[in-house]
């Protein structure tokens, strides 16, 4: 499978920085991982929207893909009862 290129919109990587220390290299390493699979074990489609997310213990990590240009786009991450407002 190709390689995907990650990209990470500015309002989420300041949320991911405002997360404590051990989450915040957990989630780090699951978007990173999305380069390899933008799809993993786990993730769901978001009914609403067309995008994905995936779990980190109580963050969520929410993200659209784009099969064409072959990127996978972090929008937002945030805890769990913040994430879809």
């Amino acid at each position: 499978m190709e390689s995907y290129r990650v990209l990470i919109k500015p309002s989420a990587a300041e949320e991911l920085e405002a997360i404590p220390g051990k989450d915040r290299g957990r989630i780090a390493r699951r978007i990173a991982a999305l380069a390899a699979n933008p799809r993993p074990p786990g993730c769901e489609k978001l009914s609403a929207r067309e995008e994905y997310r995936i779990r980190q213990g109580r963050y969520r990590v929410v993200y659209s893909i784009s099969d064409l240009e072959k990127t996978a786009l972090v929008v937002k991450v945030a805890h769990r009862r913040e994430v879809y407002r």
